[in-house]
């Protein structure tokens, strides 16, 4: 039985020394792993009644961590000094360091036949990477090195698709491509402008840019998610939005946009059961937004602790673990409870 958005509650948070960029999960655990603005990698148990923040040793990134998969009994992260490395969960052990981009990595996620990843960064490319090897299979090439306003623009967003034949990237002003994964040829182009804001006057500066990208369950469609025009551009002051398109058609099938939860929208999820749809992020707060996907209507929302930048689900898909600002959340889709007092994890330590 699929979940009901409906009733969902904060279970539990746990306070983070930084800001967590990053979260993935063991699968058949509550062994999450979490990489952020302290330049390290953590693992915290949520399951137990008292998490502690467990740090990861060896070579890890000298700059933010912001990406990070698990396949098998390892972990992958990707960060702003460029590089990937691979760490042995059992060992908590930077095993392997890559050099894999130029310029800031902003996004990596691993196909879901667990053989691939895929890398987006400011140079402007997406890469394709053999999980076992490390080695190079595609560089993906199709968006533009500057905005409109001829100031550099950024690569945030990528995503596999659910039969891991497809990758989708978006940038800073709305471009989004389609690309197949086996040959690295570009399949589809598709635009969500409204996701990028000028300003000629104040700052002459460009800000927002699609931030999140998801396939739906079938592949058919799809999401991208950033945030609407914004007013001031010293704040996230602009609304939520998300983007739905038919990727082969081209056709925009839903337009999401929410003036009560603003800022950027930083990750999307379809789940492989259940007609819905969620999405996270936040400005100086956060949210997680639950939609129908056939209607593109608002099932329910909720107010979470912190500006959430990632999000992953268990395999039942009724509890929702995300990472922000100075926390972690544990989000259960079962009979609403009182929120408790945020647990403070332990000092942290090093790996044994």
């Amino acid at each position: 039985m699929s979940a009901d958005p409906l009733k969902l509650a904060i279970a539990k948070t746990i306070r983070l020394k930084s800001i967590g960029f990053c979260i993935a999960r063991l699968p058949q655990t509550e062994r999450l792993f979490i990489g952020g603005s302290d330049f390290k990698v953590y693992e915290i148990d949520a399951g137990l009644e008292k998490p502690e923040l467990i740090e990861f040793q060896g070579d890890g990134h000298q700059s933010y961590v912001m990406g990070s998969v698990v396949v098998g009994q390892q972990l992958i992260t990707g960060g702003y000094d460029g590089q990937l490395i691979w760490w042995d969960l059992e060992q908590r052990r930077s095993v392997r360091t890559l050099a894999a981009h130029d310029r800031w990595i902003r996004k990596m996620v691993v196909s879901p036949d667990g053989k691939r990843i895929a890398s987006v960064a400011d140079d402007m490319l997406c890469k394709v990477w053999d999980v076992e090897s490390g080695q190079l299979i595609h560089t993906l090439a199709g968006h533009k090195p500057e905005t409109p306003h001829h100031f550099p623009s950024m690569l945030y967003a990528v995503a596999f698709s659910p039969d891991s034949q497809s990758i989708v990237t978006g940038d800073r002003t709305g471009h989004l491509v389609v690309w197949d994964a086996a040959s690295g040829k570009s399949l589809a182009e598709l635009e969500a402008p409204v996701m990028y804001t000028w300003d000629p006057k104040q700052r002459r500066h460009s800000i927002g840019g699609i931030r999140s990208v998801s396939f739906s369950a079938d592949g058919q469609f799809v999401a991208a998610g950033g945030i609407g025009t914004i007013g001031n551009i010293d704040h996230l002051d602009g609304p939520s939005r998300v983007e739905i398109f038919n990727w082969r058609t081209q056709q925009r099938v839903h337009e999401i946009s929410d003036p009560g939860y603003k800022g950027l929208v930083e990750q999307i999820v379809f789940p492989r059961q259940g007609n819905w749809f969620a999405f996270a992020g936040g400005d100086n707060g956060g949210f997680v937004s639950f939609y129908d996907a056939s209607t593109g209507k608002l099932v329910h929302q909720l107010k979470m602790p912190m500006h959430v930048h990632g999000f992953v689900f268990n395999e039942s898909e009724d509890t929702l673990y995300a990472t922000g600002h100075d926390q972690v959340a544990v989000v259960t889709f079962k009979e609403a409870i009182p929120a408790p007092a945020a647990i403070p994890a332990e000092e942290p330590k090093p790996a044994s």
